[in-house]
């Protein structure tokens, strides 16, 4: 299965940041911001915090954070390590180039998840053909919007008026439902809080 349908909240106190994007996960790190379990708050002491620890929890932050299995993960690793430039920030470029994502970004979606959900369900066109691969890659200059029968739907009404989330430099918006990709994202462009070079050493082991 390519996406974790467990505990949210779990899943954001092992790794200690908000992974998902939800309230419940914010509340559940403001309350009890240590790792879950019975051991939980003694876990992490003396020689447990260990590098292949640091390495793999980076891993699983970016994982969880986009949506992929380890399987899917490893293969835009190993594309990433065969492109010219710094692999760290060429796997970060491509999971940010995913059509969920981009859906996420242009503020259409209020999680990553919902996003993926709505891709799936056929709710988004690209260069005006309907793609429903929550996966699939954009380049420059693709046209990636709402379909028109999705554009009064409350969920998606609720997401534009409420979060106004501004979308990023790479992503040009055309009008309310519709974005053109201006760019590939450069680092600085990219605000998760992953240390994509931890992720580098760990697979390059």
């Amino acid at each position: 299965m390519s996406r974790y349908t467990g505990p949210r909240a779990r899943v954001s106190r092992r790794l200690g940041t908000n992974i998902f994007g939800t309230r419940g996960e914010a509340q559940a790190l403001e309350k009890r911001p240590y790792p879950p379990g019975i051991h939980g708050r003694t876990r992490r002491r003396g020689n447990q915090n260990t590098e292949y620890l640091a390495e793999l929890q980076e891993k699983q932050k970016a994982r969880f954070t986009y949506g992929l299995n380890e399987r899917q993960f490893r293969r835009v690793y190993e594309e990433a390590s065969r492109k010219k430039g710094v692999t760290g920030e060429n796997m970060l470029r491509s999971l940010e180039l995913r059509l969920d994502n981009v859906i996420y970004r242009a503020g259409w979606a209020s999680t990553r998840p919902q996003a993926r959900q709505f891709v799936s369900h056929g709710h988004v066109n690209v260069n005006g053909k309907r793609v429903d691969v929550p996966s699939y890659r954009v380049r420059k200059g693709d046209v990636v919007e709402i379909r028109e029968k999705t554009r009064t739907n409350p969920i998606v009404q609720w997401n534009k008026d409420v979060l106004d989330r501004t979308p990023p430099p790479w992503l040009e918006r055309d009008d309310e439902f519709k974005v053109t990709v201006y760019s590939e994202p450069i680092r600085e462009q990219i605000d998760v809080p992953i240390r994509e070079q931890l992720i580098v050493e760990l697979y390059s082991k």
